[in-house]
């Protein structure tokens, strides 16, 4: 009995550590989730799973995209990593109704593998100028040459049909659906999740540098690789929204801190929200001259506290800040995607106009009210004789006894009189009968 316990124990313990033994040798895909515009941050989250991949020694790195497009040159560099890859890299737009628009599409194109969802979009990869403006002319046709060059370098081994879709994309900044792409053979799969594209990929022959592999993803585990947070903190300043509010929040915050000077807070956290938002536009395709408008405008609200004419400058300030955050933002051929909202930008320029305003209100006030502290507060005030004062005498003021004179026109004051002072000079109080 005891020796049918022991080998029960040591069949149990076979058991575990076979499957233990099992799951650890089983194949391994790790699966990105790149959601956003091609940016430098993604193409750091690009850099960091390909190396986490070959460090791992996964069959494959699953990269399901949905993006609007981006940054030319950092598409560019995102193909590059793609090509040196030691672990075979399949791009999977997804999920439904997923794009993959822009550079995007080169990108889905570059994959060893390239999927997409049901429902899900490829195209509309024509470029656009860094200020986001359409290119012209010459420079147009040089550009669009590199990438239908880069396009067909990627597509040709797909057959014609390919090559003239990625071309078009180009040109003519077509779109087509996963369905089309598929029957064109731009892409290899179409797939409604990454297990239904992991099954279909099992047995793929795949070229990764000079080796020609066939993937093995039958049983294979899977390994999501997160945006890390600094990772989400930078694609969230290429948010042409968040950038503009860093934006005006950092002018304002430092114009308080010159108005009053003396804190640190206001100047600090302005600092810091125009050094985020000078990150954003260095990524986004902004035009620099708005600037000029934004900084008219604050001018002009600063000017409008002293001005005559109150409130006049202000409302030419709120036009001028809208004027400039659209001309900064919105300028012609700007993806949509990279605009910001222009209610937004009406919204925080009244919001700011008003601000402004109060402020001059409460200037005005201060310049035309009561001295509240000092001696030249006492004027006006209401006090006590102590003793009658026919040149001179004492008179309580509050919770202070002061030497006071009575003015020349004042009846005679007597004690217990209430008087008002008139003015001070010195230590002595001038004061009236009340």
């Amino acid at each position: 009995m005891k020796q049918f316990r022991v080998l029960t124990l040591s069949l149990i313990f076979l058991a575990f550590f076979t499957q233990a033994f099992a799951q650890t040798g089983a194949p391994l895909a790790l699966v990105m989730t790149a959601k956003g515009p091609i940016t430098p941050p993604m193409l750091e989250y690009f850099k960091r799973g390909i190396e986490t991949a070959a460090r791992e020694n996964a069959e494959v790195l699953v990269i399901e995209l949905n993006t609007p497009g981006g940054s030319v040159d950092t598409m560019l560099e995102m193909i590059q990593l793609i090509k040196e890859s030691a672990v075979p890299v399949v791009v999977y737009v997804a999920p439904r109704e997923a794009i993959a628009g822009s550079a995007g599409a080169l990108i889905t194109m570059a994959g060893h593998v390239s999927a997409m969802a049901p429902g899900s979009a490829i195209g509309a990869a024509s470029p656009v100028s860094s200020s986001g403006e359409d290119i012209e002319s010459t420079m147009e046709s040089k550009v669009k040459e590199i990438l239908k060059a880069k396009a067909r370098s990627l597509v040709e081994p797909r057959g014609k049909d390919a090559t003239r879709l990625a071309e078009s994309m180009i040109d003519e900044a077509k779109a087509v659906t996963a369905d089309e792409a598929l029957k064109a053979n731009l892409i290899d799969f179409i797939a409604k999740d990454t297990d239904e594209l992991l099954e279909k990929i099992n047995g793929v022959k795949v070229t990764v540098g000079d080796e020609t592999r066939a993937l093995n993803t039958k049983n294979i585990q899977i390994q999501q690789i997160d945006m890390s947070f600094i990772e989400e903190f930078l694609m969230m300043l290429t948010d042409p929204n968040i950038v503009f509010i860093l934006l005006a929040l950092g002018i304002q915050a430092i114009l308080i801190e010159i108005s009053s000077p003396g804190g640190w807070v206001a100047g600090f956290m302005g600092a810091i929200c125009v050094t985020l938002a000078v990150y954003g536009m260095g990524v986004l395709p902004v035009n620099w001259f708005g600037i000029v408008f934004l900084v008219i405008a604050f001018v002009l609200f600063i000017l409008d506290i002293k001005a005559a004419a109150h409130g006049a400058l202000t409302t030419a300030g709120v036009a001028s800040f809208i004027v400039g955050a659209l001309v900064l933002f919105n300028s012609p051929g700007t993806p949509q995607f990279q605009r910001v909202s222009i209610p937004l930008v009406i919204g925080v320029g009244i919001f700011i106009g008003l601000l402004f305003f109060t402020v001059m209100i409460f200037a005005l006030r201060a310049q035309h009210g009561r001295i509240q502290v000092g001696v030249e507060s006492f004027i006006g005030k209401v006090g006590t004789a102590r003793t009658a004062i026919k040149d001179a005498g004492q008179v309580q003021l509050e919770s202070e006894l002061w030497s006071a004179e009575k003015t020349p026109d004042s009846e005679d004051i007597r004690k217990g009189d209430l008087v008002e002072v008139v003015e001070v000079r010195g230590l002595r109080l001038i004061v009236k009968k009340k």
